[in-house]
């Protein structure tokens, strides 16, 4: 019987793309992004606590879509806000830092936290830490042959870069081997972002993902 981060952490894997949705939205707007994300191929999603109304926007999603999306809280850069997430229903956590005390708790509640690192010492920490899976950030400073070079000796710790990565350069990541890889503002624009423009932004991305793995 897999683990709750195991379980997690494949469906990750198997959806390739991770939604970051920061900004001052409402709670509707974020049902309603939820809801576009769902229906076009991007059921993993991430709403990170700098958001306007994040907690209660993530306990709305986790009620609203239940078991056919994956709602997680981004920017846990403490244990305490690890604890709120929690509470809040999220069933995975990202951070923009590595902090040992967030992935103790992570870790004892059973819960996916990725950390976010940028050097392989950082990523090698995480990993003896017990975090199979980092978000290396920011990605778009340094581009695939960064994690090209990293991948080499530390070819056992999932990857997922975060920053500058969309439709058009997504292929890149995937050929040097990332596990999934969040995407920001290349989707989920802001507050004022068209739903119908969401939903294609969506769709590109899903399309450029699967044709990049099949290869």
């Amino acid at each position: 019987m897999p683990t709750q981060i195991e379980a997690v952490a494949e469906r990750i894997r198997q959806t390739g793309l991770v939604a970051i949705v920061r900004g001052n939205f409402s709670k509707e707007q974020v049902l309603n992004i939820g809801r576009v994300l769902r229906d076009n191929g991007v059921p993993v999603m991430e709403v990170t606590l700098n958001t306007t109304s994040a907690l209660e926007s993530i306990t709305q999603l986790r009620k609203q879509f239940g078991g056919e999306m994956v709602i997680g809280a981004g920017t846990v850069r403490t244990a305490a806000q690890f604890d709120q997430a929690l509470a809040a229903g999220a069933e995975f956590t990202v951070a923009p830092n590595l902090d040992m005390d967030t992935v103790r708790v992570a870790l004892q509640n059973d819960v996916l936290h990725l950390p976010g690192v940028f050097t392989p010492t950082e990523a090698q920490n995480a990993y003896v830490a017990g975090c199979k899976i980092v978000k290396l950030f920011p990605s778009d400073i340094m581009g695939p042959r960064y994690i090209k070079a990293i991948r080499a000796p530390l070819d056992d710790i999932g990857i997922v870069p975060t920053g500058g990565i969309s439709a058009d350069n997504i292929a890149e990541y995937v050929n040097v081997g990332i596990v999934a890889a969040g995407i920001g503002s290349a989707l989920v624009t802001g507050p004022t972002q068209d739903l119908e423009d969401l939903a294609r932004r969506a769709q590109a991305l899903r399309k450029a993902w699967d044709a990049a793995v099949k290869k």
